[in-house]
């Protein structure tokens, strides 16, 4: 079983692919309320953690309108996936800390990577608020945190789309996006033609968490060694989670996530997890990453009896 395996920690201090600054502080935020100690004391076993380094983008020049800060996200990706794959090469489990969700594109290559060395496929589970298939030519800002799903599934510019020396890291049809509600109008059409499983906030509320989150995991598994979860911290309601800079009302409740990651540990196939999009710059008192840290000890194994 995957719960078993230890825990490797990465911090990736990035907000190059936002427009607001903050994200690149959210490792920090969640290692000063106690990430790595609530782990342990599930009698978890979390090894040496490691950082990559991130220039800030005030030392750099944005070059592109449709793809800002393309040579310092993909540089910074790279490095990230060849790390995330040597995780998993020593037999632990990376849990990747951002950064805004451009940090997506290297965790999920590495994962990939090691995988498709053993002629295995994966899964992905994409909880957030937004649906992040935007394209370089149908972004509205240029911001690479609002792409990185669709160049993991193949599309968009083709060097993003290649970390590892590969396209397509994931099928769409074992990608699963859960708890979305802001999507872009020339974003619509790229999501129905992908082939993926969308699950809306409407979905959630007439079907409820544990419905989406059983289906959920169906398309994860079928076909796969496991499955990524990558967390964006806007999926939750704005009332749980403050600190991000891309909040939209009306999201998942803290207890629906609870609910959703209790799922994804009792399935024993999660391989890996991220979470991004924190900001401790306008939380109130770090209590989104405390809330958060409570997430990821369930997405872990930890449970009320």
């Amino acid at each position: 079983m995957e719960n078993q395996k230890p825990i490797r920690i990465v911090g990736v201090p990035m907000d190059l692919g936002a427009s607001r600054r903050g994200t690149d502080m959210g490792p920090s935020a969640l290692r000063i309320a106690g990430l790595g100690p609530a782990l342990r004391k599930m009698g978890l076993e979390v090894g040496r953690e490691n950082d990559i380094a991130v220039p800030s983008p005030e030392s750099r020049d944005p070059e592109s309108t449709q793809l800002r800060f393309h040579a310092e996200i993909l540089s910074t990706c790279r490095e990230l996936a060849v790390s995330v794959e040597k995780i998993l090469q020593e037999g632990a489990r990376p849990l990747v800390l951002g950064g805004d969700h451009s940090i997506a594109l290297g965790t999920v290559s590495g994962v990939a990577s090691y995988f498709r060395e053993k002629d295995e496929n994966i899964g992905l589970l994409w909880f957030d608020a937004h649906g992040d298939m935007n394209l370089p030519d149908t972004s509205p800002s240029g911001n690479i945190h609002g792409m990185p799903l669709a160049h993991l599934i193949g599309r968009g510019d083709d060097e993003l789309a290649s970390i590892g020396g590969f396209k397509g890291k994931i099928k769409p049809e074992n990608v699963a996006l859960i708890g979305v509600r802001d999507i872009d109008k020339n974003e619509r059409n790229i999501i129905r033609e992908s082939g993926i499983h969308i699950y809306t906030m409407r979905d959630i509320d007439e079907r409820g968490m544990a419905g989406v989150a059983k289906e959920a995991l169906e398309v994860m598994n079928a076909g796969t060694a496991g499955f990524h979860l990558s967390f964006d911290v806007d999926g939750l309601d704005p009332s749980v989670a403050p600190g991000s800079g891309t909040l939209v009302a009306g999201g998942v409740s803290f207890r629906e996530a609870h609910l959703l990651l209790e799922h994804c540990a009792d399935s024993g196939t999660m391989v890996s997890m991220e979470v991004v999009e924190l900001n401790p710059v306008i939380d109130n008192g770090n209590e989104t990453a405390e809330r958060v840290i409570q997430l990821i000890q369930s997405a872990f194994g930890l449970a009320i009896l």
